[in-house]
């Protein structure tokens, strides 16, 4: 069973709700109006300019609320890009800055313009003859960010296409790459700057495709009905974009570039509605990949900020992207020319069972112990070319928070001569391959534990120096290290530390007198392998080290900076870091890198099976003791439904 959420009327019902059809269409209005002379305007981006954090706490329904909106609008005649806030209530702009040689994204719009562009110049057509292809039309161009290299043609918003052969809409256009075959195309006057034509190489003979049964393969038919029902309904209530479960309250909501964002996050403690994270969402993510070769070099995708991982949002399905109780959630985002457009089951909201909770067998009396442990998942999926992302939230029982980002979809290819030597590919077929690479994702996390004055303090378990205090010599301890300044804020994940990171409120103390903390835990994973100096490297600061930890800044939300696609770099965490302003006792934020590193396996062709990667955020001290204490036990039964009655004693 699935309900959609009621769409969401003119009249909006929290700070934080995102701009809805009509706000979208009266911010683009304001802004043609305050400037009339704009040369071919675009608008790659109109969002809520959400309030600040005091409005937001202090809120309560029925209060008034203001209603503001970021708007970029970028004059494709000229190449001027805009950053706008609008008044809303007033009808009026309240601030306009003109910045300099920033390249908005690349959006769903261009990409078919770029494609038709490049199949109707002579150039490629005479290309595609020479590897034997007559018709344009059976070619599929993927238009993508160009990086930032001297090779590119100068001065210009960019895109390189490259081409697949794809005869049938079932085939897979990867396994058939037209190698040695790129071409530059401008996306505001849709010129073919250039085509770079090199050697041919034979088109792959690989069987890439998937869709459909095969003969050789046929389905399984061996899995029995697997049914998820929730008998009495879902134990989750949402309200307009508030949801609430099991103590917890999170306002939920989509945004074109960071994709779901989860804010004012608090749970119900006693008669306390308490406050742990203001906001948290995507903040950036990069793909670089890393094989030298002329076709892959410049391949350095920023999946948020050059294409916008909330606007690539896919509509969800029962029973395929969703199993079980599911409840969705609409979005509306703005397109290239500034009209609404929708997302139907954009988030999806369910409940899973999540094994043990908590667990004692008592030898001495027989008697077992048992709770189960269930938790509420909200997520959605977004596809970005050709790989498929999902991103998962999960509140539990126990006060825990975790996210997890899984990558799926299909790999990169690039065609290769059987007897080629592969040194930074790996071989997928004699004649296909396909390029080492990373996936390496930053999440933005506005901490506000029990209130926005906190300090972030490291914490190692070590063992204990050798001394009197360790006669045995196996005596550990935990090691704490204040982050002080902003100067002090990159860190590295060291596991066998079992490395934390604590986010304490020192104003706010528990029963046993301690500062009340949240921690960050991060799994181990890698970071960049491009060099500092390299053009990627400048770019995606960011994924230079695990965390960062600044002090909050309105206008510091993405990892890279606003305008990733084509800069040069240093925008972003590397910069904001260098301000060294105080952290303790602060508002301050955690960006927390996490990734990981894909040599390629013949098993992840021809289409790849769900890789996933995450964090947890978890309680220290902020509770006297577990708050899964009133958790009910489960019905004994095979199918543990329900929520009364006793459990499991032998």
């Amino acid at each position: 069973m699935s309900t959609t959420a009621p769409r969401q009327a003119s009249a909006v019902a929290h700070p934080l709700d995102p701009l809805t059809a009509d706000e979208i269409r009266s911010a683009v209005a304001i802004v043609r109006a305050e400037r009339p002379d704009l040369g071919r305007p675009t608008f790659p981006l109109v969002v809520l300019r959400e309030p600040p954090k005091a409005e937001v706490v202090a809120f309560t329904p029925g209060d008034p609320i203001a209603r503001r909106a970021d708007v970029v609008a970028y004059e494709r005649d000229g190449g001027l890009t805009h950053e706008v806030l609008v008044d809303l209530a007033a009808d009026s702009v309240l601030a306009w800055a003109t910045i300099d040689e920033a390249r908005p994204p690349i959006l769903p719009a261009d990409f078919g313009e770029a494609a038709e562009a490049l199949r109707k110049d002579a150039r490629f057509a005479a290309a595609l003859r020479r590897r034997g292809i007559d018709d344009p039309s059976l070619v599929q161009v993927d238009p993508l960010s160009p990086g930032a290299f001297p090779q590119n043609p100068p001065g210009r918003r960019l895109t390189w296409a490259t081409p697949y052969l794809r005869p049938r809409p079932e085939d897979n256009p990867y396994a058939r790459p037209i190698e040695n075959l790129r071409a530059a195309v401008d996306l505001d006057t849709l010129e073919v700057v250039e085509v770079l034509d090199g050697d041919v190489v034979p088109l792959s003979t690989s069987d890439g495709n998937f869709i459909e049964e095969r003969p050789d393969a046929p389905y399984r038919d061996d899995l029995k009905a697997l049914e998820i029902v929730q008998p009495d309904g879902v134990s989750f209530t949402l309200d307009g974009h508030v949801l609430s479960w099991q103590r917890w309250r999170v306002h939920v909501a989509l945004h074109p570039v960071d994709g779901l964002v989860l804010s004012d996050v608090r749970y119900q403690d006693g008669d306390r509605l308490r406050r742990i994270m203001h906001r948290a969402a995507l903040a950036e993510m990069v793909v670089p990949y890393g094989d030298p070769h002329d076709g892959f070099y410049w391949r350095t995708y920023f999946d948020a900020g050059e294409y916008g991982m909330g606007r690539c949002t896919n509509s969800l399905q029962l029973g395929c992207d969703c199993l079980g109780e599911i409840r969705y959630m609409d979005a509306v985002v703005a397109d290239r020319a500034g009209e609404p457009q929708p997302i139907h089951n954009a988030i999806c909201i369910h409940e899973e069972d999540d094994s043990l909770l908590a667990k004692h067998h008592d030898p001495f009396t027989g008697h077992d112990y048992v709770r189960r442990s269930r938790k509420l998942v909200i997520s959605f999926i977004a596809t970005i070319g050709n790989y498929d992302y999902g991103f998962y939230w999960s509140l539990h029982q126990d006060g825990r928070i975790e996210m997890h980002a899984k990558a799926t979809g299909i790999v990169l290819t690039r065609g290769v001569h059987p007897e080629d030597e592969l040194k930074h590919a790996e071989r997928l077929a004699p004649d296909l391959a396909a390029p080492h690479h990373q996936h390496l994702f930053n999440v933005r996390l506005d901490m506000a534990v029990d209130g926005d004055r906190n300090t972030v303090v490291e914490r190692d378990l070590v063992a204990s120096d050798a001394g009197p205090d360790n006669p045995w010599g196996q005596a550990m301890e935990v090691r704490s290290t204040p982050i002080r300044r902003e100067a002090e804020g990159r860190r590295r994940i060291d596991p066998l530390a079992a490395r934390t990171w604590q986010v304490q409120n020192p104003g706010v103390t528990n029963a046993l007198g301690n500062p009340v903390a949240y921690e960050l835990v991060p799994v181990n994973g890698p970071l960049m392998l491009a060099s500092a100096a390299s053009s990627v490297g400048k770019r995606a600061g960011f994924a230079r080290e695990h965390l960062w930890v600044t002090q909050f800044a309105e206008d510091e939300r993405h990892a890279a900076g606003e305008h990733p696609n084509q800069h040069r770099g240093g925008a972003g965490l590397p910069t904001w870091i260098e301000q060294d302003r105080p952290l303790e006792n602060e508002d301050v934020v955690l960006w927390h890198t996490f990734g990981f590193s894909h040599a390629v396996r013949p098993e992840d062709w021809p289409i790849m099976p769900v890789d996933q990667i995450g964090f947890a955020l978890r309680p220290v001290g902020f509770f006297d003791r577990t708050p899964a204490l009133d958790v009910a036990p489960s019905r004994p039964g095979a199918s543990g439904h329900g929520a009364a009655g006793g459990c499991c004693h032998d």
